[in-house]
């Protein structure tokens, strides 16, 4: 499949997601509460996998893409494809919110564009904990359905109910982050606090995703012994 192809899937999903999600948390936080903010996250990650999972891999995640790299779902130079194209999707995304918020008289309810930050109801150290924990939990199910046939029709389901549960532990805690294209969207426009704790935003959840990596065996030794089956679309030359 045409590289080109992929990279616009992995741009156009993050976009969609980041959007949806990270914009739900904008208009409706305050309004709708913190189930709003996680239905919307895991419910577009849900449709995003049926939708770009055979194009892409729907990764829409620099945490997952380095999954799929530890664990070799893609090579080195489709990783560096799909991160690109996930920090332009999550920029995007990020102007839209912020073009939204500020041109169009859409009220804020997260005073940030929805960007992350720690200080309020966690520090730094709880941040990087909580962080690393959640994307390991998201990563080590995407990793381990999507290497499983039997699972292929409730591969989407998995995912975006795993995505949604990392959002009810800690929208009210950082914001949720579990992936780096997620908060720098938001945190470049927002600038300010967001934007100078984003170190901590795109390190955790890529340690998380890493230990994942390494952790996915366990889960599939007794179904493929040899390990993870490379997911149809999800590889790049």
């Amino acid at each position: 499949m045409d590289n080109g192809k992929r990279y616009g899937a992995e741009l156009l999903g993050t976009f969609l997601l980041v959007f949806f999600g990270a914009g739900t948390a904008v208009a409706a936080l305050n309004t709708g509460g913190v189930v709003v903010v996680a239905l919307a996250f895991g419910l577009v990650l849900l449709a995003l996998v049926y939708v770009f999972g055979p194009v892409s891999g729907c990764h829409v995640n620099p945490a997952v893409t380095l999954g799929a790299l530890l664990t070799g779902r893609i090579s080195l130079p489709g990783a560096i494809g799909y991160w690109i194209a996930q920090v332009l999707g999550g920029i995007a995304a990020g102007f839209l919110i912020f073009a939204l918020s500020n041109w169009g008289d859409v009220p804020d309810q997260t005073g940030q564009l929805g960007a992350n930050e720690y200080g309020a109801t966690i520090n730094l150290g709880g941040t990087l904990v909580l962080e690393i924990v959640l994307t390991f939990f998201l990563v080590l199910v995407v990793l381990v359905v999507t290497s499983r046939t039997e699972q292929v029709g409730v591969t989407g389901l998995a995912i975006g109910l795993a995505l949604g549960t990392c959002h009810l532990v800690a929208v009210t805690l950082d914001g949720t982050s579990v992936n780096p294209a997620r908060s720098i969207g938001p945190a470049l426009f927002n600038g300010g606090t967001p934007l100078s704790q984003l170190w901590v935003f795109i390190v955790a959840p890529l340690i998380g995703g890493a230990l994942a990596a390494a952790a996915s065996p366990l889960a599939l030794r007794a179904a493929r012994p040899s390990g993870p089956r490379r997911q149809a679309g999800a590889d790049t030359p």
